[in-house]
């Protein structure tokens, strides 16, 4: 794996990029992170896909080591434009997506306004939630002054107290990863922007576009997340109607560093299914 810094617009950010020695990612698997999240929290990933395909991580705007600035565009707009000059510039053009949490509204933006170049789709707790009643977290973050001071008192100890209660099944390596994620202001004041500017509408209106491509798609849900029920899994096959639908007992929001195995045995064939180079299904990981 290599870390190139890309720039979009004039927001520079760090992008995970592998793949197999002598090609190019004119066709790639790109993984999006949430909140909070980098592209190094699908390193478990990465390494058992990328003998097979070209594939792409970025750290997005506000989170991990991307740039912060005050004044860029938290919204999930924003976030799918920046997202789709990552591909742009990587010269990415069959596009297979992995997204977590707040990867799959912004992804799944994209998407919409891309079909003709989304090869795949691969939902890890998240999706076009709809219907979706916030968690409580969220609901804090939403609200004006409250969830500025909640942000503020919420200092390195308490954060991986949070996120070790609600995520048992994360070890203390992941727990302390995540937290450190979310630890600057300018990211606080990110999640801010992004929650309280995402509203319902925009998760409608992605339906209608992705379910007439009916693009190829998974889901893949720890049905223990408590930040999104697991009816939202079923809920994918609204915008997805041929989806495979995959659940993962007990696991939690982050399923995939909890059971990095399951999660593997089901995303590695169902990528492979769906590249578009043949000669790369008969590799065995080096």
């Amino acid at each position: 794996m290599i870390r190139q810094q890309i720039v979009v617009g004039d927001v520079r950010a760090p992008v995970l990029v592998g793949g197999p020695a002598g090609t190019g990612t004119g066709e790639a698997v790109v993984f999006v992170h949430g909140n909070p999240g980098s592209g190094a929290d699908w390193l478990p990933l990465l390494e058992a896909v990328r003998p097979y395909v070209a594939v792409v991580a970025p750290d997005m705007p506000g989170f991990g080591g991307a740039e912060k600035r005050r004044d860029m565009d938290y919204t999930v707009a924003g976030y799918a434009r920046h997202l789709g000059g990552i591909v742009d510039a990587l010269g990415v053009q069959r596009v297979h997506l992995v997204a977590h949490d707040f990867g799959g509204p912004w992804s799944l933006t994209w998407a919409a306004a891309n079909v003709e170049r989304v090869a795949s789709v691969s939902l890890l707790n998240t999706g076009v939630l709809l219907d979706y009643d916030w968690h409580r977290l969220a609901r804090v973050w939403r609200t004006p002054v409250i969830g500025e001071v909640f942000q503020a008192a919420a200092v390195p100890a308490a954060v991986r107290k949070l996120l070790a209660h609600d995520n048992p099944g994360l070890d203390r390596r992941w727990v302390e990863h995540l937290a450190g994620l979310i630890r600057p202001w300018a990211t606080k004041r990110a999640i801010l922007d992004l929650y309280r500017s995402t509203t319902r509408q925009m998760m409608d209106r992605l339906v209608a576009p992705l379910a007439a491509k009916d693009i190829p798609s998974q889901v893949i849900w720890g049905t223990g997340d408590v930040y999104i029920p697991t009816a939202q899994a079923l809920r994918q096959l609204e915008p997805f109607p041929s989806a495979d639908i995959h659940l993962v007992d007990g696991a939690g929001h982050w399923v995939w560093l909890e059971r990095p195995e399951r999660v593997t045995e089901i995303l590695l064939p169902f990528l492979r299914q769906h590249l578009d180079t043949p000669h790369r299904l008969e590799r065995t990981p080096s």
